[in-house]
């Protein structure tokens, strides 16, 4: 005769030796049959080439062109972004993020920042100078973010402590302070 406590420790026993049995036998049915099917891994989609823009730039682009911080930038998480200015197109760069390559024009802003954008990919690189990012205005997410240049950390060294509570751009055009709200004093006084 099995006691109780014996018969309930059997029991669990082999209902975990039947769900380990079940288990193994689902992951192998899971499993390509052919072994080289299971090492191919899907190939990444190959770079489609840019379609170049062609336009003019006007002359606010090209006094933007100056400003940008050619080279290389080394991002968050170890991440990688080289800005070039195109070799026949004056004004204009090429950006290079993993293996993608965007032609990117600059864009004049009010604040400050420089802009280059890339309008047929969608995609924007903003500079400031503490850190440049890449976007991705059709998702609106930020591709990499925390990219500095050599020019950006030498900057944020000597200007850390003016930076302190900004993110170290100006606007161009002076901003007025919005009126100070009016606060009526109370006219009733209690007397008692």
């Amino acid at each position: 005769m099995i006691h109780t406590p014996l018969k309930s420790t059997v029991l669990a026993c082999a209902l975990a030796l039947l769900s380990s049995s079940a288990w193994s036998a689902a992951v192998e049915s899971a499993k390509p049959r052919n072994r080289l099917a299971a090492k191919i891994k899907p190939a990444a989609p190959a770079p489609v080439a840019a379609v170049e823009d062609n336009s003019p730039l006007s002359e606010e682009q090209m006094a933007v062109a100056p400003q940008v911080h050619a080279g290389e930038a080394s991002c968050e998480f170890k991440h990688k972004v080289s800005v070039t200015p195109h070799p026949e197109k004056p004004g204009r760069f090429r950006l290079q993020f993993g293996q993608a390559v965007y032609n990117m024009a600059p864009e004049p802003t009010t604040t400050g920042a420089v802009r280059l954008e890339d309008k047929q990919a969608g995609v924007v690189w903003l500079q400031i100078p503490a850190k440049s990012m890449l976007m991705n205005t059709r998702i609106g997410q930020r591709l990499v973010d925390g990219c500095q240049h050599a020019e950006q950390v030498a900057m944020a060294q000597v200007n850390e402590p003016l930076t302190e509570g900004g993110i170290g751009i100006t606007p161009s055009e002076p901003q007025t302070p919005p009126p100070a709200p009016v606060v009526k004093a109370s006219a009733k006084k209690r007397v008692k």
